[in-house]
């Protein structure tokens, strides 16, 4: 009974709030966890420079400081945000430069919602094309369809845009 109740309270001491409290260097795992990414994201986000310097056990596991779980977590933020890779490296950069200017991070961000605004405007020019061939459609037994007609019409491809590097 006795070593009943001790079990029920390292249970109830080891909850996720006071998993959050410990400062000390974690495993992959819990880092994730904690950042709310897997494990394979953190280690392809530290493949890309952008969580730099992960210390190592002596055999050679990876050792998570807060920090560390932090950074995890400004990058879930800006992935969520939908900022790209080099935009969220920028990001981090000017994050960890305590002497930055806020319009070089404010630049950054405009040119993010101008790059949704386009492609909203080009979503959006699919979406009425799409909605005006479903309304030429019958849906009916018969074999015609515009939908497919359309899609198997010989058009000259179209033009891509070339991406702006930043």
């Amino acid at each position: 009974m006795m070593m009943m109740k001790q079990q029920q309270h390292s249970i109830t001491t080891t909850s996720p709030s006071s998993a959050r409290a410990t400062s000390g260097p974690v495993a992959i795992g819990a880092a994730a966890e904690r950042a709310g990414v897997s494990a394979r994201m953190v280690r392809h986000y530290e493949s890309l420079g952008l969580l730099p310097g992960v210390s190592r056990t002596d055999s050679g596991y990876r050792q998570y400081s807060e920090a560390d779980v932090h950074t995890l977590r400004f990058i879930r933020r800006s992935r969520d945000l939908g900022f790209s890779m080099d935009e969220i490296a920028t990001l981090l950069g000017l994050w960890k430069d305590k002497d930055r200017a806020s319009a070089h991070v404010k630049k950054v961000a405009q040119a993010h919602i101008d790059n949704l605004s386009e492609r909203i405007a080009a979503m959006q020019t699919i979406q009425r094309s799409l909605q005006t061939l479903v309304q030429c459609c019958h849906g009916d037994d018969e074999p015609n369809c515009p939908i497919l007609d359309d899609l198997a019409a010989e058009a000259e491809p179209a033009k891509t845009s070339k991406k702006k590097k930043r």
